[in-house]
């Protein structure tokens, strides 16, 4: 009977390798444990043994919107590492597929994969329309790589952007500070200026569809005149001023 019984143990021992226990609440319920992943594509997407695709949700490797990048291949060399060396628990939370069948995870071996590539200084926090998870361990992970210029933040390609003085190419994912001096409105949306010429310089919107998202939050855009943040998105040019659209509040982070 003790046979038997160190039989089964072993054998869940061997299912279920030694993961950094316990998961944190945010990163959602086990969806698949002891995930081996049999490559890494060029976009960061998980290729599993089952045929499944697991995406790493929360974070943006150097090069996923700009494959000429600096610092794309050795991301993505440190992601495969990270990702080959061991099995992985990986979990996830509504809604956990995308239109492309890829399950958003967070992924865990001995150490947190996300935060760990942000530590190093090998992604940036990149916050989805639909998702919320985990955000708050993903910007501390972020701000200790970018107050030790590891990685990425060493190079002037990934710094924080003013937002008075936003360069940045049409279509680029962009990290803007700056202080705001209006929230007002135009059609519906919902916009963050950064200076009194609001014509040329940078702005942030909110789209009529995305500001439930921002009424359900703690987050009362009314009051962040003259206040400090730092936000992320997709630079867009419109008639030569650069602009972000916000969909998520997650977006922001108020600094003062």
């Amino acid at each position: 009977m003790r046979l038997r019984y160190l039989l089964i143990l072993a054998g869940i021992v061997r299912a279920f390798p030694a993961f950094a226990l316990p998961l944190p609440d945010c990163a959602g319920s086990v969806q698949i444990a002891g995930a081996h992943v049999e490559r890494v594509e060029k976009n960061g997407d998980l290729i599993l043994s089952d045929g499944r695709v697991a995406l790493l949700a929360g974070i943006r490797l150097p090069g996923a919107d700009r494959p000429a990048d600096p610092m794309a291949s050795e991301a993505l060399a440190g992601l495969r590492d990270l990702a080959l060396k061991a099995p992985l628990m990986m979990t996830s939370t509504p809604p956990r597929q995308d239109r492309y069948d890829r399950i958003h995870v967070q992924a865990f071996s001995d150490i947190w994969l996300q935060t760990e590539l942000l530590r190093r200084g090998l992604a940036r926090v990149d916050i989805a329309p639909d998702r919320q998870e985990c955000f708050p361990d993903f910007y501390e992970a972020e701000t200790e790589a970018r107050n030790a210029k590891r990685g990425l933040w060493a190079l002037p390609d990934f710094a924080v952007r003013q937002a008075i003085a936003v360069s940045a190419p049409d279509g680029s994912f962009q990290i803007v500070q700056g202080r705001v001096v209006n929230v007002g409105g135009h059609d519906g949306r919902v916009i963050l200026d950064f200076s009194a010429d609001y014509r040329k310089d940078f702005s942030a919107t909110i789209a009529p569809e995305d500001r439930k998202a921002f009424r359900d939050s703690d987050l009362v855009l009314e009051d962040l005149t003259g206040h400090e943040v730092r936000l992320r998105g997709m630079v867009v040019i419109l008639n030569g001023r650069p602009e972000i659209a916000l969909s998520n509040p997650h977006q922001i982070e108020l600094l003062q």
